[in-house]
């Protein structure tokens, strides 16, 4: 049962819809992204990143090399407002990184950049890159890929496994838990009607 603060109540048809990607895209992305032979490193990170912490596109190109640490596997982002949140890093992300850090990154001629993620003319990726990759890789695996439906994904399997919407509202950078009720509750609803069908 989840905490007694997370008894939110939300009116009547004020959910948001919100697009996730269903099991088979996310395999399908999660095969091409763990190929090296069809993404670089850097656009693999990128993948896993989005995936999950469940960043903005925003937070994500301004996470900086010191913004993560490896003893506690955890990441700094800097959100709306200039407010720090914590996100743990799964080990296999945080070995990602690692990889990168050492792989790919090393041999950029912004090696030096204090930011994590480069591009090959500039020492910090711009927002507009990874759009663009989102869009290749759409065209690819000919399914609808935008940065949000990322986070939306990220979120909503948080929910389907039970964790307490305080804690979600927290890892995703919500200044209050409603926010993050009226996009994720009615995905819950829908997850346990569902269920109850199976029967």
């Amino acid at each position: 049962m989840e905490p007694k603060k997370d008894r939110i109540k939300i009116a009547a048809g004020s959910e948001k819809e919100v697009s996730v990607l269903n099991e088979q895209d996310l395999n399908n992305l999660l095969a091409l992204a763990n190929n090296p032979a069809q993404m670089s490193q850097r656009n693999q990170l990128i993948i896993h990143l989005l995936l999950y912490t469940g960043v903005r596109v925003s937070e994500l190109v301004n996470i900086r090399i010191k913004d993560i640490d490896f003893v506690l596997n955890t990441l700094l982002v800097r959100g709306k407002g200039n407010k720090l949140r914590e996100i743990p890093l799964k080990q296999e992300l945080a070995e990602k990184i690692k990889a990168y850090l050492r792989g790919e990154r090393a041999t950029s001629k912004f090696a030096k950049s204090e930011y994590l993620l480069v591009s090959q003319r500039s020492e910090k990726l711009h927002r507009d890159a990874i759009n663009t990759l989102l869009k290749q890789i759409s065209k690819q695996l000919g399914i609808h890929l935008h940065p949000h439906k990322f986070r939306h994904t990220f979120c909503t399997k948080l929910v389907q496994k039970g964790v307490p919407l305080s804690t979600v509202a927290k890892l995703a950078g919500h200044a209050v838990v409603e926010t993050t009720a009226k996009f994720y509750v009615s995905t819950s609803r829908r997850d346990k009607a569902a269920a109850i069908a199976l029967l």
